[in-house]
């Protein structure tokens, strides 16, 4: 059940290697770049940034992850530089008291700490923004459904790369998820956590 008393929006990697010129360049991350810096600016003190953040180098990398960035080297911190990582400039604005978990995979829930951190703030529900809806953002709801927590996704503060797999998650998650997430407009979300 959603508790707005016991909510904490969830910002999925809104930085600045996904909204500028690299590889990774999500188009219309700008067009949920509002929503999203609305959220956080109403409730910074109940805001959890998250980001994806690659190896230094693709031999710091384990596994298939060594492969996916030979292929992607030039994203890796060593190219890119460690200032692209970081969250959009009006996001870290809020930080504090926002925060910010830093994450090597697409998932934030692996290491458990997250989990763990919300726990002991005797958190519910989640809202959730950011980006990539089909990737990132998918993972972040797919555990949070299996840890429990009740997801308001907030459908204009999502984007993803490809039109056609934001809008076929966005089905897929209404479809199969409905018991455990709503998907809710900003300002409709911004009037529910203000009771």
């Amino acid at each position: 059940m959603e508790d707005p008393n016991h909510c904490r929006h969830l910002c999925v990697d809104m930085q600045r290697m996904f909204a500028e010129d690299t590889p990774w360049h999500i188009p219309w991350m700008h067009r949920v770049r509002e929503p999203v810096a609305e959220l956080a600016r109403t409730h910074p003190a109940q805001t959890i940034f998250t980001r994806f953040v690659p190896p230094r180098t693709p031999a710091e990398a384990g596994g298939s992850w060594r492969d996916y960035y030979e292929k992607w080297s030039m994203m890796t911190r060593e190219q890119l530089g460690d200032e692209m990582v970081d969250i959009l400039p009006e996001l870290r604005a809020v930080v504090p008291p926002a925060i910010v978990f830093d994450k090597p995979v697409y998932s934030p829930w692996l290491d458990g700490r997250l989990h763990n951190f919300l726990q002991g703030q005797g958190v519910t529900t989640l809202v959730i923004s950011g980006g990539e809806t089909d990737v990132c953002v998918l993972a972040a709801i797919l555990g949070a459904v299996d840890l429990g927590y009740s997801i308001i996704l907030v459908k204009d503060a999502i984007c993803s790369t490809s039109d056609e797999t934001h809008d076929a998650s966005l089905a897929l998650f209404g479809r199969r998820f409905s018991n455990q997430l709503r998907i809710a407009g900003a300002d409709e979300v911004l009037r529910w956590w203000h009771r």
